[in-house]
């Protein structure tokens, strides 16, 4: 009991010293915010050469002098990271440290192939709670000021959020606690409902996809629910179409806030409709070409992070699977940290056609997005010109009529050729734990011959 309760004094101990100032930061001069980041950036290149056994031995076999690294400059000119590599060895990214042995694992969702074990120190998951102050203003000022907004939260027990939460639990003296309702993402889409309308909460928080998927289900039924001031997605990209859907149709604001198992603080929506400002102190963004190089202000490109708190596993220059853009300009909020676009999609959902052409997640969504009855879709390339196309909707009629209606848009878009298979279901299947991916493509097809 003396243990646990001093465990927690501790925890208490370091959030309180990471948490002045937090809300400031995003504001700071932008030449005060590059003196943070760099500083940081520093001091995770020194840990890295002398602790974290990839690092050591990439900067002996390629002659790099860690002390030259000083800048954000200087961090993008070291080599990308190999995703699949990180994936076969991630001991030789965790830290030969207390940190790195004593550090929490966490999956990633491994939509995209085997799951990724990614260690975080303890220091640092009790310094999130504080950095987190930084992106609670924009969803207290939309709930009205509220300083503790009732919370429905809907997702996976097993989920990142639910071993977060329960780590501070047992690490941390947490005077002031959310007001959270937690439901089973395998809940039905008419209990979320009856939830909502008994606890009225001010915020629904959930999956992108199941966010878009409640919202479409609720309108095509005409369900009575209660409104809650604001609505976040997390964990996924909301779906081309929804955020319109959810603010324009039922008046609800949506923010959201870019995390991931690599990086628990990546950036968060601003209340403007701008983007995503990087928490750029915490982890250095950059949007990379084909060939490596940094992208221009505006141009898609794959996100690459590089985490600068966490000392477990470490991970520079790793391209996290996700393609958007950076925008430099100032945003009107009067916020330094820059603009990271809405998700484009990722990088694997990309599909490559026998003939050659590539098709974007956007132009397929550009088949379905009219069509109200559609509550969910999801295009699936199983061969090179061989498909199949699942679609949610509401009954076997609202089905045939989406059929007739979306298969020679997508005839036009896959080619005259293509073999499209249709599948009615009540929902799309969801990995546990996963993402839901609206475009997949297995590794075998993704570069035909």
């Amino acid at each position: 009991m003396i243990v646990s309760t001093a465990r927690r004094l501790y925890g208490a101990g370091v959030i309180a010293a990471h948490l002045r100032g937090q809300r400031e930061i995003p504001f700071l001069p932008r030449e005060r915010l590059d003196e943070l980041r760099d500083r940081r950036i520093r001091r995770i290149i020194t840990y890295a050469a002398r602790r974290v056994p990839y690092y050591r031995e990439l900067f002996a076999r390629e002659g790099i002098d860690s002390a030259r690294i000083r800048s954000a400059a200087d961090l993008d000119r070291l080599p990308l990271l190999d995703r699949e590599l990180v994936r076969a060895h991630p001991s030789r990214f965790v830290a030969e440290t207390r940190a790195g042995r004593t550090g929490i694992a966490f999956l990633t969702s491994g939509t995209t192939g085997t799951p990724l074990e990614v260690r975080h120190d303890r220091r640092s998951l009790l310094a999130n709670i504080a950095f987190g102050e930084r992106e609670r203003e924009p969803v207290n000022r939309s709930c009205g000021g509220s300083f503790r907004p009732r919370e429905l939260y809907v997702g996976y027990e097993t989920s990142t959020f639910k071993t977060v939460e329960a780590f501070y639990r047992e690490s941390a003296l947490l005077p002031v606690r959310p007001r959270r309702r937690f439901v089973p993402l395998q809940e039905p889409i008419d209990r979320v409902v009856a939830i909502a309308n008994a606890e009225q909460p001010d915020v629904l928080v959930g999956y992108g996809g199941w966010i878009d998927l409640f919202f479409r289900t609720v309108q095509a039924r005409r369900l009575e629910v209660h409104r809650p001031r604001l609505v976040m997605y997390m964990g996924e990209a909301l779906p081309h179409g929804a955020r319109s859907l959810i603010e324009d149709d039922f008046g609800i604001p949506v923010l959201s806030r870019y995390n991931a198992v690599e990086a628990f603080k990546i950036g968060f929506y601003c209340e403007r409709r701008t983007g995503f400002h990087v928490h750029e102190d915490l982890c250095h963004v950059r949007i990379a070409r084909p060939d490596g190089s940094t992208a221009a202000s505006g141009e898609s490109g794959a996100v690459v992070i590089s985490n600068l708190v966490n000392r477990a596993t470490v991970l520079l220059n790793y391209p996290i699977g996700d393609v958007a853009s950076i925008d430099a300009a100032p945003c009107a909020c009067g916020r330094s940290f820059r603009l990271l676009s809405e998700l484009e999609g990722r990088i694997e959902d990309v599909l490559h056609l026998a003939d050659g052409r590539f098709v974007h997640p956007r132009a397929v969504w550009q088949v379905f997005k009219d069509d109200r009855a559609i509550l969910q879709y999801r295009l699936n390339q199983t061969e090179a010109r061989r498909f199949e196309v699942e679609l949610a909707t509401l009954d076997e009629s609202a089905f045939r009529h989406a059929v007739d209606r979306s298969l020679p848009l997508l005839r036009a878009l896959l080619g005259p050729d293509a073999s499209i298979e249709t599948i009615r279901k009540s929902a799309l299947d969801r990995p546990q734990g996963g993402k839901l991916r609206v475009v997949t493509s297995p590794p075998g097809v993704r570069r035909p011959s």
